[in-house]
């Protein structure tokens, strides 16, 4: 039984984010005093949102006042720096022109503000996805299931017959949340101490990887 449709996760798994999270990162906490952070450091800060982000890069508990002054300045520099280091990964605009040239939907699924998810699939996937939820007000983040259950409503299909493509530890905890099989690719921000569930959960190491698995005939 083959899939349906698709659903992929956006930083380290679509698109290779972070030179600009990392500089978008470092600007904000510039902005009220703490040390810059680098990009290794930032690649395991990145999955839970930007609100996490700036807590795990200013290396203390925020308060909610003083996190949302950061997120305000941190979504003002990363609105206009958005691309300038941002690009897909080599391989992934044919993976999902292969998958709706065979028959699947395809949807994205981010904790990165909705806003900066549209900009981006319009700027490198424009139609080539079916729909795109960032993180948007009424919908809890990954890795609770609530995107993901409202995505495959929307596509109109059935978590048995969707696959969950992503690179992190949110990203599985998410598919087995909303019941879904998954696809760790090993491009991304992938966290090596994730626990695969045999039989249930693989992983990929090429776009072509994720293609064949998709379009499987095998799985029961």
């Amino acid at each position: 039984m083959r899939y349906d449709a698709v659903i992929f996760d956006m930083d380290g798994t679509v698109l290779d984010t972070l030179g600009d999270l990392t500089a978008t990162l470092n600007h904000a906490l510039s902005e009220f005093g703490y040390p810059p952070r680098t990009a290794e450091e930032t690649r395991s800060f990145i999955g839970n949102g930007v609100r996490m982000l700036l807590r795990r890069g200013a290396g203390e508990e925020l308060g909610d006042e003083k996190t949302g002054l950061m997120y305000k300045a941190f979504v003002e520099y990363y609105k206009d720096h958005l691309t300038d280091k941002t690009r897909p990964y080599d391989g992934i605009a044919d993976l999902l022109k292969s998958l709706r040239e065979a028959g699947l939907r395809v949807a994205l699924l981010s904790n990165k503000a909705d806003f900066a998810v549209t900009i981006l699939c319009r700027k490198f996937f424009d139609g080539l996805f079916d729909l795109y939820y960032g993180e948007r007000e009424g919908i809890p983040r990954k890795p609770d299931p609530a995107g993901a259950i409202a995505v495959m409503a929307e596509l109109g299909v059935t978590p048995e017959r969707t696959l969950y493509v992503g690179d992190s530890g949110v990203d599985l905890a998410t598919a087995h949340a909303a019941d879904l099989d998954c696809v760790l690719v090993g491009w991304g921000y992938l966290n090596s101490e994730v626990e695969l569930t045999p039989g249930r959960d693989l992983t990929a190491q090429t776009p072509e990887d994720v293609l064949k698995i998709a379009l499987s005939e095998d799985r029961k």
